[in-house]
């Protein structure tokens, strides 16, 4: 199938107008219609109802999206591989969830372009069922991930046992007020777990999806949360954070994802990389 075709279907999808997928496809919306029609013929169903609110999906339209927006990533990756930048025999793919990147992927990074020069790096960050589709359909070698689902075809390996802790910028670090608190929301099994230990936190003044704009808030601005014991040790180290005695430790693992049948040749040099990224020598090291 012409991936034109499902690259118009899923600007139809985004912009839920025929006239609109046209004016960001550059092409007329004539066109846009002969591609649906073509598509719909291969297909054998509809997969747009059209009305005075735009194009809406049909049933058989919200089966086909998952597949049109994996056809549409395997060609991408496709593309990649194909079109290796000179002087690399290899494009290695790899994401990360949001939570974890800082410092860990710029860690890889650095010790991947060191020790395999011969690689083309590709990174992106996003939300963990996201990127586990992308390594189930090709789209990723690896991706790095808190608590992931197992999957048929898919091999999970632990990388980092890494911990959260409650750090304060308080000179007398104790359990602080709701307005003093810094939430970061770190996933809901954090959120239940903090819930049944400091349900007078729930409501706190600052909440961040983020860990790093919670931990630059926290240090510019004061205050206490949580945070990723890694992520924070030097500024444990330097007296700029201290922990808050007698609070509890909660668990916050990372593990490696990849393929069954991956490339030995890519996916070796890249779990060695995340394997070093994540230990204490390149912690020592000050990578972060």
């Amino acid at each position: 199938m012409d991936i034109t075709l499902a690259r118009t279907f899923l600007e139809i999808v985004e912009t839920r107008s025929f006239q609109r997928a046209a004016e960001r496809l550059h092409v007329t919306q004539t066109s846009v219609s002969a591609r649906v029609r073509t598509l719909e013929e291969l297909l054998g169903r509809r997969l747009f109802v059209r009305n005075k609110a735009g194009a809406a999906l049909t049933a058989a339209g919200e089966r086909f999206l998952p597949h049109a927006t994996t056809l549409v990533q395997v060609w991408a990756r496709a593309r990649d591989q194909v079109a290796v930048p000179t002087g690399s025999r290899a494009v290695l793919a790899a994401g990360c969830e949001i939570s974890l990147w800082d410092p860990l992927l710029l860690r890889w990074l650095l010790w991947m372009r060191a020790r395999h020069p011969h690689l083309a790096l590709r990174t992106e960050v996003g939300y963990p069922h996201d990127l586990l589709d992308k390594v189930a359909a090709g789209v990723l070698d690896v991706a790095i991930a808190y608590a992931p689902q197992q999957r048929p075809g898919l091999r999970v390996e632990l990388l980092i046992e890494e911990k959260l802790v409650m750090v304060t910028t308080a000179k007398r670090p104790r359990v602080p007020r709701p307005a003093d608190y810094v939430y970061v929301d770190w996933g809901p099994e954090f959120a239940a777990q903090h819930g049944l230990a400091f349900p007078e936190l729930s409501s706190a003044a600052v909440m961040a999806g983020l860990g790093p704009l919670g931990r630059e808030y926290l240090l510019a601005a004061g205050g206490t949360g949580y945070f990723r014991l890694d992520v924070v040790r030097g500024h444990l180290e330097s007296g700029h954070l201290r922990r808050v005695p007698r609070t509890p430790e909660f668990l916050y693992p990372a593990y490696a994802v990849y393929a069954v049948g991956a490339d030995p040749a890519i996916i070796d040099p890249a779990l060695a990389g995340l394997r070093q990224a994540a230990g204490t020598d390149v912690r020592k090291a000050g990578a972060c």
